[in-house]
């Protein structure tokens, strides 16, 4: 499997934080979480298995670099 970097945002939202890809935003690539690390953790699953989708569906992503989650 290829690797990506995706900008992501994580934003909080009453008693959760929100945390999505800006590039997979439209495919589902976007999650929440009680704190800030559990919503990063669960967007870094997300964003596992989006891509997985879209290479066994033939939709290779044209990103060309690699993901990293800082």
């Amino acid at each position: 499997m290829r690797t990506y970097i995706f900008k992501v945002a994580i934003e909080p939202d009453d008693d959760k934080w929100v945390a999505y890809s800006l590039e997979l935003k439209d495919r589902g690539g976007a999650t929440w979480g009680e704190t800030k690390e559990e919503a990063l953790n669960n967007l870094q699953d997300v964003i596992r298995l989006v891509i997985e989708d879209m290479e066994e569906c033939g939709e290779l992503p044209s990103f060309e670099s690699e993901i990293f989650f800082s």
